[in-house]
């Protein structure tokens, strides 16, 4: 056995030893007790000492396990104050009241072993300069055959004394009351409320223990603070006694019981390697933070070209500073950066329990970063198809403007010319040559014409100027077949309107061509946050989304918007093309 574990049976042996002797000097030396309740007293602290021994067997650097043991040692030795004998009394009654200063500092130390606040480091020491300060004054003016609160009157020897002062040591021990039950007593019950208030959600349950050290102290205030300053005790002094046993022995207990929540934690890792082979990638963090108690955890992967950590969707995560609100653990594979786990503090205390979940973790982590990979680079497809769609609307925009204000209107103006000379020459008598240019004025009419419905096809102005249930009208005003239109007048942006707009074209064109259709339509409409565009003819069906270089390139064109095409066409039964366009504003 190691040297720890030898020091670690003497102190069970002596504290066992302690405990024999505290419960005889309480029975021989303090009146009107009980064989019961002494066996209480030493119960109390008896719990202290066990779950002190398992603690730091179990958890060996943490520091709490230690502190435990001493409070036992203080507890047990606070019943040999009871004692005739003078070194006895003296040096214990000096330092019976340690064992409430270390109840203290254990609580506050739980569950890290460290007391990391300050208020609480400032409280335990007023509360330790109080346990010595004010014993040792009463000490200096006790002469020993006056009556001391919890001693009976019985003759002793003080070797503390130098002046007698039965005044004094009454003032002193009412201070001591008032001071040490009555104000740290309720300072220290708000401490701990305050500290499981402002805790984290994971935080509170690890604290839970602390709501017992609130009861234990606020009966300790109680039960104390009678028997100082009532002659007499009443009745209910022996209930609350007994509580306050009840909850010395649960303390610790349940203390030692959250420490070893981890430990207990781990051992169930094996059964999550095999629950996270069937869980979703979505569903991964909510996996960890469950194994981890941490409802509040983050989950980052990181994507090596974005240099950056993601979630499961693909969307950057914006890591903290690894500070006092929020704790930061890297995970790494093989040597480079696999996840980053933005936890509850209180997990930076159980670094065996976060690296045994990650390593249960790895595999499906390694999994899930390749599946956040595909998502962002999905996410960069579509919006780099979304800027060639809107890059191409742009070019068509241009194209047309310089049609209708290029060579549209010098054709137009060479038109009127030839019309200006056809008059000249009718004056004067060519009828050949009026013939000619009436000729060819009118097949420029044509072409201007023809230009006209190639820019219109190309991108057409009403629907910049009028909106799509103008432009749809338009276009079904051309069309060699009835169309019925029904189209809210809602303006959207440019970019959803012409996605719409060229749905339509497309879809009545490949009804013209291919559908041998009497009759079509056309609608548009908003549904929640999308713009839904539908036509629908009555040909001969049979068409399909991916027969076409022309429903393909729409279906592009549709999800590129974040959008979806649909295609019902059953043979015999007409063609109806559906497409939904995000629109939110």
């Amino acid at each position: 056995m190691t040297r720890i574990r030898w020091i670690q049976i003497a102190l069970a042996g002596a504290g066992v030893a302690l405990g024999v002797l505290a419960y005889r000097v309480q029975i021989d030396n303090l009146p009107n007790t009980t064989s019961l309740r002494s066996v209480g007293s030493v119960a109390a602290a008896w719990s202290f000492l066990l779950a002190g021994l398992v603690a730091w067997a179990r958890r060996a650097p943490n520091r709490l396990g230690p502190l435990m043991i001493a409070t036992s040692f203080a507890l047990l030795a606070r019943q040999f104050r009871y004692s005739h004998d003078g070194l006895v009394f003296t040096v214990f009654f000096l330092v019976g009241e340690l064992g409430w200063a270390l109840f203290a500092h254990v609580t506050f130390a739980y569950p890290f072993g460290r007391v990391a606040d300050r208020l609480e480091r400032v409280f335990l020491w007023i509360a330790y300069v109080v346990a010595i300060a004010f014993p040792l004054a009463i000490l200096l003016v006790y002469e020993g055959t006056e009556r001391l609160r919890y001693v009976d009157p019985f003759p002793r020897d003080n070797l503390l004394l130098v002046f007698e002062s039965a005044r004094a040591v009454d003032l002193l021990q009412d201070a001591f009351g008032f001071v040490a039950y009555g104000v740290l007593g309720t300072v220290f019950v708000v401490l701990v409320l305050r500290k499981f208030l402002h805790a984290s959600p994971r935080a509170r349950r690890v604290y839970l223990p602390l709501l017992i050290a609130a009861v234990a102290a606020a009966l300790w205030a109680v039960l104390n603070g009678i028997l100082t300053f009532a002659t007499t005790p009443p009745a209910i002094v022996y209930d609350l006694f007994w509580w306050q046993v009840l909850s010395l022995i649960a303390l610790p207990l349940a203390m030692l019981w959250g420490l070893l929540r981890a430990r207990l934690a781990r051992v169930h890792v094996g059964e999550l390697v095999v629950h996270l082979e069937e869980t979703p990638v979505d569903g991964l963090r909510d996996e960890i933070a469950l194994a981890l108690e941490d409802p509040t955890l983050e989950l980052g992967l990181w994507l090596p070209e974005r240099r950056e950590y993601v979630d499961a969707a693909g969307t950057a995560l914006a890591v903290p500073d690894d500070d006092g609100d929020r704790a930061v653990t890297l995970l790494e594979h093989e040597g480079a950066p696999l996840a980053v786990l933005v936890h509850d503090p209180t997990l930076r205390d159980e670094p065996k329990l976060v690296e045994a979940v990650a390593a249960a973790a790895r595999l499906a982590l390694v999994n899930a970063r390749l599946h956040a990979e595909v998502r962002a680079q999905l996410e960069t497809v579509q919006e780099s198809r979304a800027r060639i769609v809107t890059a191409a609307d742009e070019e068509r925009r241009r194209i047309e403007r310089d049609l209708h204000d290029g060579a549209q209107q010098r054709l137009v103006a060479l038109a009127l010319e030839l019309r200006s000379a056809q008059r000249h020459i009718g004056e004067n008598g060519d009828t050949e040559v009026q013939r000619l240019l009436s000729s060819t004025a009118d097949e420029l009419q044509v072409a201007v014409e023809e230009l006209r419905e190639l820019a219109q096809g190309i991108h057409p102005g009403i629907l910049t100027q009028g909106g799509l249930a103008h432009a749809l009208e338009a276009l079904a005003a051309r069309a060699p077949l009835q169309v019925s239109v029904d189209a809210t007048a809602e303006r959207f942006s440019p970019e959803v309107e012409a996605t719409a707009y060229f749905v339509a074209c497309e879809a009545l064109t490949n009804t013209v061509k291919h559908a041998d259709a009497s009759k079509a339509s056309i609608g548009a409409r908003r549904e929640n946050e999308l713009l839904v565009i539908e036509v629908a003819d009555d040909g001969r069906g049979g068409a399909t989304q991916g027969g076409g270089s022309g429903l393909r390139g729409l279906t592009d064109r549709v999800e590129a918007r974040g959008g979806r095409l649909v295609v019902e066409s059953v043979p015999g039964s007409g063609t109806r093309v559906r497409g939904e366009i995000p629109c939110a504003s």
